[in-house]
């Protein structure tokens, strides 16, 4: 416990001297297409309406989406994925010469106890602290290029330990030569080392390369962490796996090219997930690939398709390759009195050679107003024999158990601290399982959190 209070004192005092040099944004270079073609109408009645939008929200800036110049930055999301163009953005913006940057960060200090009525031998308990800390910079090159490079740092292996944190019917990778299970796995330190640039050919098409070590490919929706929706529960879903598991990939090559709101692009990547030692790097393999299509219908909407072909992901299964299909649609819708509406639905299925089909779905929403945020799941997973590290010659080999997880949470503002802020929540979770895993799980069992989180304010269209 000491050392989690000391580590998130350091961190603390690390945004905040980050913060205290901030430069301001000059505004008289931004582009009219950003600052007026591209702002989300609902942003701009909204700002018109209420100015009631708390004073430390910072400005967005002259700074573009990453991969074009033509996009607003409020349509980022990982890797090279797409949100909605009315998402919120946190963060702290800064500029410096021809560059400007923005840091994002997220950490949760909580209380976890997964099973808290004792129903089964598989739950836990545990104080942790879930976080990463995001680095952004670009700065045009040319006329119509644009240079963008974006790291992601995670202390998850210390704040956590090495087999992470409890988290019931959870599953994916292995921790000394042992499969993870009923627990999420850490992310590693270097969670995203990329670099990117993209050429304008026009105001409707840019063609773009993504370079990452490590990096996310092109598939699945964006990743849990970097979802409005999201933001406010510290645990990954039990649909990870199924879904945005690639995010931190350790060798990654993308090409993409944009017509308007359609983005079409593939990646070349290494299958293999990342292994327990977490603040190394990977070797690099490119024995994969993947393929997405994006498409934006309005600023309110992000779809995406994807599939990919996956050379054998887990450790411990290394002669079994996965082909992962996903689909997803992120809803965000700005309310008057400085309130925000979002929402995913998503759906991902895991196909290994011989076997049926392993489907996922995903249903998440948050409303934000003023300082407070309320936030919920619903999750339906198909967890097969091996993912559960069952014994097969009791429950059937090739046996799949459904499992579905209800959330329901909230966040509220206590104090600013610079340009951070600390919130205060709590969440609670209902499992409900096929009744063959009842005596391993028990019959509907809970879990309960307690949290305090920091993180940055929200930055103003």
């Amino acid at each position: 416990m000491k050392k989690l209070i000391g580590f998130t004192v350091l961190f603390c005092l690390m945004i905040l001297a980050s913060t205290a040099q901030q430069h301001p944004m000059p505004m008289k270079d931004t582009p009219k297409h950003i600052a007026k073609d591209t702002m989300p109408m609902e942003m701009d009645t909204m700002m018109k309406q209420d100015h009631t939008m708390m004073d430390d929200d910072m400005d967005m800036g002259n700074m573009s989406h990453a991969f074009s110049l033509h996009l607003p930055m409020s349509r980022n999301g990982s890797g090279t994925g797409w949100l909605p163009d009315a998402s919120p953005m946190y963060g702290n913006m800064y500029h410096k010469k021809n560059w400007m940057y923005m840091l994002h960060y997220n950490l949760f200090l909580r209380y976890n106890n997964q099973d808290f009525s004792n129903k089964g031998v598989r739950g836990g308990d545990k104080v942790d602290a879930p976080n990463w800390l995001m680095w952004m910079g670009q700065r045009k090159a040319g006329n119509n290029g644009l240079l963008h490079f974006n790291t992601m740092l995670s202390l998850d292996a210390v704040t956590m330990g090495g087999g992470g944190y409890p988290l019931l019917f959870q599953s994916g990778e292995a921790y000394k030569g042992k499969p993870i299970v009923d627990r999420q796995h850490p992310h590693d330190l270097f969670s995203e080392l990329s670099l990117s640039y993209a050429q304008a050919l026009s105001k409707k098409a840019d063609v773009f390369i993504y370079l990452a070590y490590p990096g996310e490919p092109a598939l699945g929706p964006v990743a849990f962490m970097h979802r409005p929706s999201a933001l406010y529960n510290p645990d990954a879903p039990l649909s990870h796996h199924w879904a945005d598991a690639t995010h931190v990939t350790f060798g990654v090559a993308t090409l993409g090219v944009r017509l308007g709101n359609v983005k079409l692009e593939g990646s070349s990547f290494t299958g293999r997930e990342p292994n327990d030692k977490r603040f190394d790097f990977d070797k690099p393999t490119f024995d994969s690939w993947s393929g997405r299509l994006s498409y934006n219908p309005s600023k309110n909407w992000a779809l995406q398709v994807s599939h990919g072909f996956i050379k054998s992901p887990e450790e411990l299964h290394a002669s079994e390759d996965v082909n992962r299909t996903t689909a997803s649609a992120i809803y965000s819708l700005p309310l008057p009195g400085s309130a925000w509406l979002n929402a995913v639905a998503l759906w991902g299925q895991n196909k290994i050679k011989g076997h049926d089909g392993e489907n996922a779905l995903l249903l998440e929403a948050s409303w934000l107003r003023n300082k407070l945020a309320i936030h919920g799941r619903y999750e339906y997973v198909q967890k097969s024999v091996e993912e559960l590290n069952l014994d097969e010659t009791i429950y059937g080999p090739g046996a799949v158990f459904p499992v579905n997880a209800f959330t329901l949470g909230f966040n509220y503002d206590l104090l600013h601290l610079g340009k951070t802020k600390l919130a205060g929540g709590s969440q609670f979770t209902l499992y409900h399982a096929d009744s063959r895993l009842n005596s391993l799980y028990g019959k509907n069992p809970m879990a309960f959190e307690v949290h305090l989180r920091f993180y940055p304010a929200l930055m103003k269209m």
